[in-house]
């Protein structure tokens, strides 16, 4: 992990959760998880919300079917972490019906809407339909909401440096797997929430326009790409464009320029989310038009 605030910056009852979550399990608790409650009312409850539902709600893809769009989608962002955890998760919730191995062994449905999310994913300014054009347009929204958690969570996995330690892969994902994706409602009370229509409404609000460390017009400005003051124009460009390049090196120039860790991580994940909704808004356009 490259930030030291998602080790040690925890509030008490997430220390406490994590403590016993670890000493029960006798593994140590994921990077995933400790990122996820730390600071939870920025970026957690929103993507929690989106992820539960987009991942184990009521679908027209089955469950394994959604969790191989997952590692899908970890591939074209050479996220070793996303990679190896939603092959495992593929194997426990299809339950045979898919191989995370064998692209052969989708069905055909599936087959189509991985390259359209593979296409939104890396030129989300030229989408075509072709591919879904068979598609009944609920199951083809659905999967890019699959498409949308993964594409920010991989970035931030990437950017971060998660990584798998012993253990965690067996325990992590069938922990996962059972709680749909939900963690405990205590964990995540931070601060005054607003439903703003839906959660991706709801995620767009808590990272880029409500109130944290750094101001909203920074936030926008490394979601959207555009030009943000030095040093952050290179580290965040890299974030939304090829994170898996960001390395130990990026983030001490940025603490080396004088920079907070709480604003670095403000920042990777406003150029994270918004590079995923730019793809998601690209594709749900596309899906409109066809």
């Amino acid at each position: 992990m490259r930030l030291s605030i998602l080790d040690d910056g925890q509030r008490f009852r997430a220390k406490l959760f994590l403590t016993a979550t670890s000493t029960m399990s006798r593994v140590d608790s994921p990077d995933i998880v400790k990122m996820l409650l730390y600071r939870p009312g920025f970026l957690t409850r929103a993507l929690l919300d989106l992820t539960a539902d987009a991942m184990r709600g009521p679908s027209y893809w089955t469950a394994g079917e959604r969790e191989y769009l997952a590692m899908c989608t970890a591939q074209l962002h050479r996220c070793p972490f996303c990679i190896d955890s939603h092959a495992e998760l593929t194997r426990i919730a299809g339950n045979g019906e898919i191989s995370p191995d064998d692209p052969a062994s989708a069905r055909s449905e599936l087959r189509a809407v991985r390259e359209f999310l593979d296409e939104v994913t890396r030129n989300p300014d030229h989408v075509a339909t072709t591919d879904i054009a068979n598609l009944p347009g609920e199951a083809v929204a659905e999967a890019l909401r699959v498409n949308l958690v993964w594409n920010i969570v991989n970035r931030l996995a990437n950017a971060f440096g998660f990584v798998l330690r012993d253990g965690q892969l067996h325990s992590g994902t069938r922990a996962l797997h059972r709680f749909g994706y939900r963690f405990p409602a205590f964990l995540l009370a931070e601060g005054e929430f607003t439903d703003h229509g839906d959660a991706v409404a709801n995620l767009r609000h808590a990272v880029l326009v409500a109130p944290a460390i750094t101001d909203p017009a920074l936030r926008a400005a490394a979601a959207a790409g555009d030009p943000l003051p030095e040093p952050w124009g290179p580290y965040a460009s890299t974030v939304r464009d090829a994170s898996y390049k960001i390395t130990d090196a990026d983030l001490g120039r940025l603490v080396t320029a004088g920079l907070g860790e709480g604003e670095i991580f403000e920042i990777t994940v406003a150029a994270a989310v918004g590079a995923a909704l730019h793809s998601f808004d690209a594709g749900s356009r596309a899906l409109g038009a066809a």
